[in-house]
């Protein structure tokens, strides 16, 4: 009666179970299918970083990929993903195990035996939970393999956002000895004239201050290099400190792109990218741990055998030989109701890895509309910088002349001085600015596979 009773609930159990469906989170998201602005010319797809023609960039950024301490932290945590996926494959097949046993007797009555064997298990999965675990732990393999591939996205990209920077800082020190080159030579005439009484002590003192605001920003710059050069330091994996980029020969310019990003829509383009991917990986593991908590409700097997040689004198070992086998259910009654919360906080989880997905394509998406408008705004603003250079240039040639010969006032040819200086200096940082937009932008889009 009792083994009819166990049957006749695990068939209600099978059937049960048969009503669960594997769990969907939520609906996909459906992206638009232009961005708000033009896309530039399609450009390098992969190695982005090669569109600004700079041998030393390239270096830097293939060291980076090889020795980036992140990198090397996301790779290991890839292998340990490896590992345990392994494991939870290895749960499908049977498992054996050695078994012996001996006892010595103390006393004339008591007989030495022992006995050697073999014991093993096998789970045939009748209620998918090994199968749910299997999918769980390729999911989190996918996900570290994405992490990996997302961090050298992000290193390239960092990488050559700091290379910019130190190149940009070399052209305002370029910058800054033509400005002081010129507010010398301002000094030296206006002194010359005060000395002939051409001009007052006051004009030699607006020069002088001039001259020493202009030679005051060089620390600024060093100590804005030096960051540069550190934070490559650490990006390559090198002791930061005594790291300087390799010299090129455009040192004191601007690295410029050539070219732009590769056009598509951005479902096309963002579904690449590898943060993206990890969470769609991370809501596939979630809706997998659903399959976990529904296993639990239904029955589950396991077959447990042994193979036995001895169980009599130590001498005799394999004088008898005893096998076994036999089959654990085990069918869930009653709990109180626990198994079905877990399983209801394991579809919470599932709905939230979803939110979390679409939340990453949002931002994903954003990152690429602010890069589109920070390219044109940038693109502008030299052109309009190149104009007020050449108009500033005319000026300050103009008064210079004028105060020569007495018709202006050091005030105006010291105003036309600060006016092309500012201008020049805001059009470095606007061409270093139009350079770190393109590299926002591929890295907003680009896919960087993961190296083994």
């Amino acid at each position: 009666m009792m083994r009819a009773a166990i049957l006749s609930l695990a068939a209600l159990g099978l059937s049960a179970c048969a009503t669960l469906d594997p769990y969907e989170p939520g609906t996909a998201i459906v992206p638009p299918q232009a961005y708000a602005r033009d896309l530039p010319p399609s450009g390098i797809a992969e190695n982005w970083w090669e569109g600004f023609g700079d041998p030393v960039l390239d270096g830097l950024v293939e060291e980076g990929l090889a020795g980036n301490i992140e990198i090397a932290i996301a790779r290991d945590r890839l292998r340990g993903a490896a590992a345990l996926l392994r494991a939870e494959r290895a749960d499908r097949l049977p498992r054996l195990d050695g078994a012996a046993d001996a006892s010595i007797g103390l006393g004339s009555d008591v007989v030495d035996t022992a006995s050697i064997g073999l014991l093993g298990t096998f789970d045939p999965d009748i209620s998918g939970r090994l199968a749910a675990e299997i999918r769980v732990a390729a999911a989190d393999y996918a996900q570290a393999e994405y992490v990996v591939a997302d961090q050298r996205r992000l290193v390239a990209a960092a990488i050559a956002a700091q290379y910019i920077e130190y190149r940009r800082t070399g052209a305002q020190l370029d910058l800054l000895a033509q400005s002081t080159e010129l507010q010398e030579r301002t000094l030296r005439i206006v002194t010359l004239r005060f000395e002939a009484g051409l001009a007052a002590n006051l004009d030699v003192r607006r020069a002088a201050a001039d001259l020493a605001q202009t030679r005051a920003r060089r620390g600024l710059i060093e100590i804005a290099r030096s960051g540069a050069a550190n934070r490559l330091a650490i990006l390559l994996g090198r002791p930061p400190g005594l790291f300087a980029p390799p010299s090129s020969s455009g040192e004191s310019t601007i690295p410029e792109y050539a070219g732009g990003p590769p056009a598509g829509t951005p479902a096309d383009l963002l579904r690449r990218r590898a943060d993206v991917l990890a969470a769609e990986a991370a809501l596939l593991r979630a809706a997998a741990n659903v399959g976990i908590e529904q296993a639990d409700l239904r029955p589950s097997l396991t077959i447990p055998g042994s193979v036995l040689l001895g169980d009599g004198s130590i001498g005799g070992i394999l004088d008898d030989f005893i096998a076994t086998i036999g089959a654990a259910l085990d069918v869930p009654l009653f709990d109180g109701g626990r198994r079905r919360a877990e399983m209801a906080a394991a579809e919470a989880e599932a709905d939230a890895r979803f939110g979390e997905y679409r939340l990453t394509f949002l931002e994903a998406l954003g990152e690429v509309e602010n890069s589109l408008v920070a390219l044109e705004a940038n693109g502008q603003r030299i052109d309009a910088l190149s104009d007020a250079i050449e108009q500033s240039e005319a000026a300050l040639e103009q008064s210079d002349a004028l105060y020569r010969e007495g018709l202006a006032t050091l005030f105006d040819v010291l105003d036309a001085q600060r006016q092309l200086i500012g201008s020049r200096r805001s059009l470095i940082d606007s061409q270093a600015a139009l350079a770190t937009s393109f590299v926002s932008f591929h890295a907003a889009i680009g896919r960087m596979d993961s190296a083994p």
